[in-house]
C-alpha cells in the first residue's frame, strides 16, 4: 500500500522504501559486505612497490634501477662497536669485533661479512654484511643474529656493541608498529561501544552504531581490492579507512537514531518519527558525506601513491557508511520499533535529553555574542600562534622512540659514520659505464665530493650485468632527514655532479636514497598543496551554498573549519616541534613536522568537521524556517544537537588518541592533531563561535544574491503530516 506523505528528497524516499521492503534492505546489506569481501580475497589486493612511491628525479632514479637487471640484494645490516676508553685497535675491541664476526656468520643467514671500518675517532668500528634471500621477509630471519649479536655484548660489558639495519629494523619496528595498530583496531570498537552505551543507556542502540560502522568498514575494504587495480595500496590505507570509517559510521548512526528516538518520546508515530529523522538528519548526513569525499578527493592532487591510496580508501569507507545510514539503518529502525531502547541500563537511561547544561552555557553565550565570539577567536588564536613557525621535515630515525635499542644502535652509528645510516645513491645511465674514461669520471666525482666536506665515506660503485647502469653510494652528513642532510644534498646535486659526472658521455644522472626522498616529495608536496587547499575548500563551499542556499552559512562554515584546522596546526608544533610532553608520549622533539602531516591532517579534519557543521546548521535551519527568529533558531538547534554531538566527538577524541600510544612520531602527530581539533571543534567553535557568530548576523545569514535564485530549493523542515494517510509501516515486512 503506498502512502501519499508529503516525503522530499533522495534521503527520505530511500528510508521509506527500506522501511516498506525491509527484509530485503538488511538482507541486501550483508549480502553486499559478504559479498564483496568474498570477491575481493578472489580479486586480490594490489600493494604498492618501492617504485611506485617515488617523485621527482629521486622516483626516476629508483625505476631506472629497478629495470636495469641488478643482483637481488639481501636486506643490508650493521653492527657497531664503540669503546669511550680505548681505541678499535685495542685488544679488546679487537677480541669483540673478532667474535662479532664469527658469531654472525655461523648462523648461516648472511653473505660474507665485510672487514671493519674505523671511525674517524678511532673508537669505533662498524660491520656490515647482508642478510640472504629476499629482502622483505629478511626481518623473519634476523632474529638469530640479534640474538648472536646480543651475546657477545653480554661477553663485553665494557663495549657497546648494536645491530640495525632494513631487516633489523623491520623487525623491531614494523613488528612493534603492527602490534600497535593491531591493537589500536581491537581497542577501539569496545570504547566506541563504550561511548556509545553511556550516550544511549540502552544496549540495542550502542551496538547499532558500532555494527554498521563495521560492516561498512568491511565493505569498503572489499571494494579496495578491486580499486587496487587501478591504484596500488598501501599498507596502512585499511588502518586508515577503520579510523575514518569508525567516526563517520558512528556520527550518521548517532544523527539518525537520536532524531527518531527524539521524535518518538515526543508522541510521534513509528513511521512519521522515522520519516522526520530521514528527512532532516537523512539529508545531513546526505551532505555531510559529499562534503567529506570531496575533502578526501584533494588528495588525488597530489599525485603521491600513499596520499592517492588514502584518497581511494577513504572515499570508499565514507560512501559506504552513507550507503548504510540511508538504507539498512532505516530498516532495522523499522524493524526494532521502540525495541531499539532494550537493554536499559540503569543510572544512564534517560527518557528524554534535556540538554540542560548546554541550554544554559548557550544562554551565557548568547546574552554577549559579541563578546563570546571575540573570546572564542581569541582562544583559537592563541592556540594557533605556533603554526605561523610550522617547519616540515622528512621521516628519519630520530621519529622512533628514543628509549627504543633499535633507535640508540642507528643514532650511534650515525654519530661514528656519517651518512652511513643514510647515503645517498648517485645513479648514472648511459650507454656503457666502464673504460677509462669512466673510472676517471668516478675518481674525479669522490675526489670533489670528499673534498666538500659534506660527503662522506665510504664511496662504493656497483654496476648492473648489462653494464649500462651504476649506483654510487656515498655518505651524506645529517641522518637523512634533517638540515644537514639537505645542504649536503644540494651540494651533491647541485655542484659536485654538474662538474663531474653529468659531463659522462650520455649519461643520465639522478639522486636518490633517504635525502633525496624526502627533498623530492616535500617539493611535490609544495607544488600540490595550494590546489588540494583550493579544490577542498572551493567545492565544500559550493556543496554548503547549494544545501543552505547561502552564501554567509556557507563562508561561515568553511572560515571556521579554517580555524579549527589551524588550531590544530598550532598545537603540532607546540607539542612535537617545540617539545613539550616528550616524557608523557616517548618521542624526542625535532625541526619540524612530519612533511605529509599538514596536509593530510587539514583533508580529514575538513571532512569530518563538516559532519558537525552541517547537522547543527541544519537543525538550526529547520527551526528558522518554521517561523523562528534567528537567534530562538539556534538556540533550540544547538541544544537539540548537543547530545549528540558530545557523543560523536567523544568517540572521535578517544579513538583519535589511541594513535599517540603507536612508536612513531607520525602517528603521534596524527593521533594528537586529529583529537585535540575534533575537541575544539566540538567545544568552542560549534558550541561558541558558530552560535554566537549566527546571532550576531541575524536574518543576514540567509543572504543569497538574486542572481542566483536559480539555485535548487532544498526544504529543511519536516514533512508535514496527512492523517488520512498515516498508516504504520511497521505492519511491512
Amino acid at each position: 500500500m503506498e502512502s501519499r506523505e508529503n516525503v522530499k528528497g533522495i534521503a527520505a524516499r530511500i528510508a521509506v522504501w527500506s522501511a516498506r521492503h525491509r527484509t530485503l534492505a538488511i538482507v541486501g546489506w550483508l549480502l553486499f559486505v559478504v559479498g564483496v569481501t568474498v570477491l575481493s580475497g578472489q580479486a586480490g589486493m594490489v600493494q604498492a612497490t618501492g617504485s611506485d612511491f617515488g617523485n621527482g628525479e629521486s622516483g626516476r632514479a629508483d625505476r631506472v634501477v629497478e629495470q636495469a637487471g641488478f643482483p637481488e640484494q639481501g636486506a643490508g645490516e650493521m653492527v657497531v662497536i664503540t669503546s669511550k676508553t680505548a681505541p678499535v685497535d685495542s685488544p679488546q675491541t679487537q677480541a669483540a669485533i673478532a667474535e662479532v664476526t664469527a658469531a654472525v656468520q655461523a648462523t648461516g643467514v648472511t653473505d660474507q661479512v665485510a672487514a671493519p671500518v674505523t671511525s674517524e675517532d678511532g673508537r669505533s668500528a662498524l660491520i656490515t654484511f647482508a642478510v640472504r634471500g629476499d629482502p622483505e621477509t629478511a626481518k623473519d630471519r634476523i632474529q638469530p643474529v640479534l640474538d648472536a649479536v646480543a651475546g657477545v655484548q653480554r661477553a663485553h660489558p665494557d663495549l657497546y656493541i648494536a645491530e640495525a639495519g632494513d631487516a633489523s629494523g623491520d623487525k623491531l619496528i614494523g613488528d612493534e608498529l603492527d602490534e600497535g595498530l593491531n591493537r589500536l583496531s581491537l581497542l577501539s570498537i569496545p570504547v566506541t561501544l563504550g561511548i556509545l552505551l553511556v550516550a544511549f543507556g540502552a544496549i540495542v542502540a550502542a551496538l547499532l552504531p558500532v555494527g554498521l560502522a563495521v560492516t561498512a568498514v568491511v565493505g569498503a575494504v572489499g571494494l579496495l581490492a578491486f580499486a587496487s587495480h587501478l591504484a596500488p595500496a598501501v599498507d596502512t590505507t585499511m588502518h586508515v579507512m577503520l579510523l575514518v570509517g569508525l567516526a563517520v559510521g558512528v556520527d550518521y548512526c548517532l544523527f539518525y537514531i537520536r532524531r527518531e528516538r527524539d521524535e518518538r518520546r515526543n508522541g510521534v508515530d513509528p513511521h512519521r518519527a522515522l520519516v522526520i529523522a530521514a528527512q532532516t538528519s537523512g539529508r545531513s548526513i546526505w551532505v555531510s558525506g559529499l562534503t567529506v569525499i570531496v575533502a578526501m578527493a584533494g588528495m588525488f592532487l597530489t599525485r603521491d601513491t600513499t596520499f592517492v591510496s588514502f584518497a581511494v580508501g577513504t572515499i570508499l569507507v565514507v560512501a559506504t557508511a552513507v550507503l548504510g545510514s540511508l538504507t539498512v539503518l532505516p530498516a532495522l529502525l523499522s524493524a526494532l520499533g521502540d525495541r531499539v531502547d532494550l537493554g536499559r541500563i540503569p543510572g544512564l537511561y534517560r527518557k528524554r535529553s534535556e540538554g540542560r547544561v548546554w541550554g544554559a552555557f548557550l544562554r551565557l553565550v548568547l546574552r554577549r555574542p559579541l563578546i563570546s565570539a571575540v573570546l572564542a577567536v581569541a582562544a583559537l588564536g592563541a592556540l594557533a600562534a605556533p603554526a605561523l613557525d610550522l617547519r616540515t621535515k622528512g621521516e628519519g630515525v630520530e621519529d622512533l622512540s628514543p628509549s627504543a635499542p633499535i633507535t640508540q644502535a642507528f643514532l650511534a652509528i650515525q654519530a661514528a659514520f656519517p651518512g652511513g645510516t643514510g647515503p645517498a645513491k648517485v645513479v648514472v645511465k648511459a650507454p656503457a659505464v666502464s673504460g677509462p674514461a669512466w673510472d676517471g669520471a668516478v675518481a674525479e666525482f669522490k675526489r670533489q665530493a670528499l673534498a666538500t666536506g659534506r660527503l662522506h665515506e665510504p664511496v662504493t660503485v656497483e654496476v648492473n650485468p648489462a653494464g649500462t647502469v651504476a649506483v654510487i653510494s656515498v655518505g651524506l652528513s645529517g641522518t637523512g632527514s634533517d638540515r644537514a642532510s639537505e645542504e649536503a644534498l644540494a651540494a651533491l646535486r647541485g655542484t659536485v655532479i654538474p662538474a663531474t659526472l653529468a659531463g659522462y658521455p650520455g649519461a643520465w644522472v639522478g639522486v636518490t636514497g633517504d635525502a633525496a626522498w624526502s627533498k623530492d616529495f616535500n617539493d611535490q608536496l609544495a607544488g600540490s598543496m595550494p590546489l588540494v587547499f583550493g579544490f577542498v575548500l572551493g567545492l565544500a563551499f559550493l556543496l554548503l551554498l547549494v544545501s543552505f542556499r547561502s552564501v554567509v552559512v556557507a563562508v561561515t562554515g568553511v572560515v571556521l573549519n579554517l580555524l579549527s584546522v589551524a588550531a590544530a596546526y598550532g598545537m603540532l608544533v607546540f607539542v612535537f616541534q617545540y617539545g613539550h610532553f616528550e616524557s608523557l608520549l616517548d618521542f624526542r622533539a625535532a625541526d619540524g613536522i612530519t612533511n605529509w602531516m599538514p596536509l593530510f591532517l587539514f583533508v580529514i579534519l575538513f571532512g569530518l568537521s563538516m559532519d558537525y557543521h552541517v547537522f547543527v546548521v541544519s537543525r538550526i535551519r529547520e527551526g528558522h524556517d518554521r517561523g523562528l527568529p534567528t537567534r530562538q533558531a539556534v538556540t533550540e538547534g544547538i541544544t537539540a544537537t548537543a547530545g549528540v554531538i558530545t557523543s560523536a566527538a567523544a568517540v572521535m577524541v578517544a579513538v583519535f588518541a589511541l594513535f599517540a600510544t603507536l612508536p612513531l612520531v607520525s602517528t603521534k602527530e596524527l593521533g594528537v592533531g586529529l583529537a585535540a581539533a575534533v575537541l575544539l571543534d566540538a567545544t568552542i567553535v560549534r558550541a561558541v563561535l558558530l552560535p554566537a557568530t549566527m546571532a550576531l548576523l541575524g536574518e543576514r545569514n540567509w543572504w543569497l544574491p538574486r542572481w542566483l535564485n536559480w539555485l535548487p530549493q532544498v526544504s529543511h523542515d519536516v514533512p508535514a503530516a496527512e492523517p488520512e494517510t498515516r498508516e504504520l509501516l511497521t505492519t511491512r515486512g
